[in-house]
């Protein structure tokens, strides 16, 4: 990651604040510009994308609400994705760096006052009312931009509403720390436990869960695809069975996590997966491992489903969406990373 953040550093001006310092002086060797010389145009501000999670994904008023805290000046919100199975929203935004700041701040404090995680049960594991907000490093700019906006912040977060907040993805404070599931393993109960005996200390905030929304995980990372595969005639057996042998740990395909769960909502099973990078497992490839998984076991694999957004490069070569039964897909749902907002 140094040499990254040191080329990043170089293309943003010497490692100079884009995100927290809202004004800088002249330099000692500027030059003002003369009366009556043509100013040239003023560049664009770099714009980054955001993908945070909330732990709700049923109360349509809700949902509504917890977007609209993220509509402000220069922040777009692309697509809103909710499951009431899982219980979750994936809200994707593009907007300027401090623009953004303060979109995912408004949303911590909505997740706040709307989501009490004690009431709360869904399939997908969380730890917080905002669970994950994590900002998007496009493949080969490296992470400086995204790794700033991430760790100022949970500075805010922290500070301002008193919530505690832990580092991931590129921004991790310690090697056991770089992945949402090295806080989720034992549940929110088991945190807590750890963060009350000292092993885990929060990086921003009161060093102690809150006791309705929990702790808020932030992160920089590259482009992630959230797909899902649906088994109509499977149980959570078949489900679980393929998912451990798609997913990179069970000697799968490249960074690619899956799980296989019941949703009772849906009233079937599903594979539900990350493609953590688009370049080594392509979305057709990991596809077409889960629908050969099923066929070994003889199960129907269904249609998939996007979750959120994907990179445009992801699909640029091979099989359309159609193609690839992704049901419900949208055009919107493709995204270029470097597009200003």
């Amino acid at each position: 990651m140094g040499p990254q953040e040191a080329e990043q550093a170089e293309e943003y001006g010497q490692g100079d604040s884009l995100v927290n310092d809202r004004g800088a002086p002249w330099g000692a060797q500027a030059v003002a510009p003369r009366d009556g010389d043509a100013l040239p145009p003023a560049p664009r501000p770099p714009v980054a994308l955001a993908v945070p999670n909330v732990s709700e994904g049923r109360d349509q008023p809700t949902i509504r609400a917890l977007a609209d805290a993220c509509d402000l000046p220069r922040v777009r919100v692309l697509d809103v994705h909710s499951d009431p199975d899982h219980h979750r929203s994936v809200i994707s935004l593009r907007g300027e760096p401090l623009a953004l700041q303060d979109a995912l701040v408004s949303l911590a404090a909505e997740c706040v006052d709307r989501i009490d995680l004690r009431r709360q049960r869904g399939s997908h594991p969380r730890t917080g009312a905002l669970d994950v907000a994590p900002v998007v490093a496009p493949h080969g700019e490296g992470f400086g931009l995204a790794s700033e906006i991430a760790t100022g912040l949970a500075g805010r977060i922290g500070t301002e509403l008193a919530l505690p907040v832990f580092l991931y993805g590129a921004v991790a404070t310690a090697p056991f720390r770089e992945r949402p599931a090295d806080f989720r393993r034992e549940g929110l109960e088991g945190l807590t436990h750890r963060v009350e005996e000292g092993e885990l200390v929060p990086d921003a905030g009161p060093p102690r869960v809150h006791p309705s929304a929990g702790v808020v995980l932030v992160g920089a990372r590259p482009p992630l695809i959230a797909l899902n595969v649906w088994l109509p005639e499977a149980g959570v057996t078949e489900a679980r069975a393929i998912a451990a042998r798609v997913r990179e740990s069970g000697g799968g395909l490249p960074g690619v996590r899956a799980l296989g769960l019941y949703l009772p909502e849906a009233g079937m099973a599903q594979v539900s997966m990350n493609i953590e990078d688009h370049r080594a497992a392509p979305p057709a490839a990991v596809i077409a491992a889960v629908r050969a998984e099923a066929e070994r076991l003889g199960v129907e694999a269904g249609d998939a489903e996007l979750v959120g957004l994907m990179p445009r490069d992801a699909i640029r070569r091979g099989p359309s969406p159609a193609a690839l039964r992704i049901a419900g897909f949208r055009p919107g749902q493709v995204v270029d990373l470097e597009t200003e907002a």
